[in-house]
């Protein structure tokens, strides 16, 4: 019996050990590389409102349309729950203005609230770990300096044991490290930029990295996919074929910039949302630097490749003004195409008056699940681009999840040449995200 409770306390101990190495901070104040756009001589404020917008603070912490700006209440639908973001404004009751710079520091990189409860990795402290103490608090400068809203946070709807935010020391302990972003000597200033971009700031790997069985990122396969939230974050690699490497410098920027490629994709969702808020604002030497970081990311298939096909029979039998080549099993799918989209569209793909429109070649018509078509068909598409609207009509409150998911299986087989496998109930659980 002293044997076995001797085990126990050396595994005890051992454990308790463990857990706090794990858990360590990491004191460097760290050192960001260069970026064009938050030169380190510049005001703070014009270097914390340029961060803030590289980092998309106001995409999760303003409710679309009918929010104030930074008050947080964005609701984040998770598979055990639900989380909404916080108040950042500097409101000292309801927001962060009684946060000293230690407290946003350390929340913003470490993931701990100013009471000393942890945070849910829905923020991405996993990523912002990586910026400099100096930028964090250019970015909450830039936060102090705007209107206060006092505005109560959201409780958050998790069940057991997820709503246990003590319990996050020890996902922390096996998914999280922190550590300042270190430049890479070999590499040149500019990839070191973009680097710190991607990741430190616009930390893409939240969305483009697949997550383990413990929602955490798969390194491993680090930007080779992920849906979230209902929608396709799609693999963003080097690869070729299911990557980017097949697009030009300048596709891969023009997307950056504007949302759209040609040939390539449009951007909706959650992306439509970066390029919104972030990514349109973004200098072109910042842009041009997180393009040679993506470059060099090695390649990978991901776990949902979707493989293009430029050329669809259907679209190319297919004149702007009447379809050809398509299978006439999907009834339903043609008639709706005809009523709602063939004006915008076109049949043959090419998109009428706005390039934006055109659907040849984009992964989401070529990916048989459809997420993303779903998705666009029952939310629609609406952003501010370079002081232009871009807007697509959302169509869920007008057909069933029946019609809804023919519709998408027929844009699927008639611009992406593939059997799409979208069911009433996929449209419905999409529905309730």
């Amino acid at each position: 019996m002293k044997r076995f409770l001797g085990f126990i306390v050396i595994v005890v101990v051992l454990g308790a050990v463990a857990y706090f190495l794990l858990n360590r901070t990491d004191k460097n104040d760290g050192a960001a590389p260069a970026i064009a756009g938050a030169p380190a001589t510049a005001d703070v404020l014009a270097r914390g409102e340029y961060l803030t917008r590289a980092a998309d603070c106001i995409a999760c912490h303003t409710v679309p349309e009918t929010g104030k700006p930074f008050a947080g209440g964005v609701a984040f639908k998770l598979p055990f729950g639900t989380i909404y973001s916080s108040n950042i404004t500097a409101d000292a009751e309801t927001g962060i203005g009684g946060w000293s710079d230690d407290d946003f520091v350390r929340a913003v990189r470490e993931g701990v609230r100013n009471d000393g409860k942890h945070l849910y990795p829905a923020f991405p402290y996993t990523s912002y770990t990586q910026l400099s103490r100096a930028d964090v608090l250019a970015i909450k400068a830039y936060l102090f300096s705007l209107p206060k809203v006092k505005q109560a946070d959201r409780d958050n709807d998790l069940s057991f044991p997820f709503n246990q935010r003590w319990a996050m020391g020890f996902w922390n302990a096996a998914f999280f490290r922190s550590q300042r972003f270190v430049a890479d000597a070999s590499k040149s200033p500019e990839w070191n930029s973009g680097a710190y971009l991607a990741g430190a700031l616009g930390h893409c790997a939240e969305c483009h990295t697949p997550r383990n069985i413990g929602f955490g990122l798969e390194n491993s396969n680090a930007l080779a996919g992920e849906e979230l939230q209902g929608w396709r974050a799609y693999n963003i690699t080097s690869d070729p074929k299911y990557g980017i490497g097949g697009w030009s410098d300048d596709q891969v920027a023009q997307y950056l910039r504007t949302g759209h490629a040609d040939g390539h994709a449009s951007a909706s969702g959650p992306m439509g949302e970066a390029i919104a808020h972030s990514l349109q604002f973004l200098t072109p030497e910042d842009t041009a630097a997180l393009v040679a970081y993506l470059r060099t990311v090695p390649a990978r298939e991901g776990k949902h490749p979707v493989d293009i096909d430029a050329r669809p029979v259907a679209a190319l039998a297919s004149t702007n003004a009447a379809p050809g080549g398509d299978d006439a099993a999907n009834a339903m799918g043609l008639r709706l195409f005809e009523g709602a989209c063939a004006s915008c569209h076109q049949w043959n793909g090419a998109g009428q008056q706005v390039s934006r429109a055109s659907l040849i070649g984009t992964r989401g018509v070529n990916d048989p699940k459809g997420a993303n078509v779903t998705q666009a068909i029952l939310q629609g598409v609406k952003m501010r681009v370079n002081d232009t609207d871009v807007y697509m009509p959302a169509f869920g409150h007008a057909y069933t999840d029946t019609e809804v998911a023919a519709l998408a299986n027929y844009v699927i087989a008639h611009f992406g040449n593939k059997q799409g496998t979208v069911t009433p109930d996929d449209v419905a659980k999409k529905r309730a995200l």
